[in-house]
């Protein structure tokens, strides 16, 4: 699994952590345990595997704090494509993965756009419900299409 989405993956439980767990952001990142994080990586040779890890674990937290200390801005963007939706009432993971997403289209320039949404999609097959998939897909396409991100798309 790249570092990439691993820290993705880390920065998911981290947001929802914070926001089921009423934990302010300073705790989740002192508390967050990455060695009970999955063991997708356990078949890695030794210290490459953990610098791997390590790697991951930072561009988690990066992630997650930038996620929080934008949440307004981002909240209020996905308001703006989310018709028939209020945010509160979105399920917390679906929730979670669109403010991921939402972060990285305006602050992680050297993502590709597209590469969000592939990410996210599959963050929601893994993490949200059936139809999660589809519906983080449709918000974060209809984003794409209606604002303007800094960065490529592809």
């Amino acid at each position: 699994m790249s570092k990439r989405r691993r820290g993705r993956e880390m920065a998911l439980q981290m947001l929802y952590q914070s926001e089921c767990g009423r934990s302010a952001g300073s705790e989740v990142l002192a508390r967050f345990d990455p060695s009970s994080f999955g063991d997708d990586n356990k078949n890695g040779a030794g210290a490459d595997a953990g610098r791997r890890d390590g790697r991951a674990l930072e561009y988690a937290r990066e992630l997650f704090a930038g996620t929080i200390e934008h949440q307004q801005e981002i909240d209020s963007l996905i308001r703006s494509q989310a018709e028939h939706w209020r945010l509160e009432r979105m399920p917390a993971v679906d929730r979670n993965i669109l403010r991921l997403a939402a972060f990285e289209f305006l602050y992680e320039v050297d993502v590709p756009k597209l590469v969000v949404i592939n990410e996210a999609i599959e963050l929601a097959k893994r993490f949200g419900s059936e139809d999660s998939g589809r519906f983080v897909n449709g918000l974060l396409d209809g984003l794409l299409k209606s604002h303007a991100f800094p960065g490529a798309l592809t």
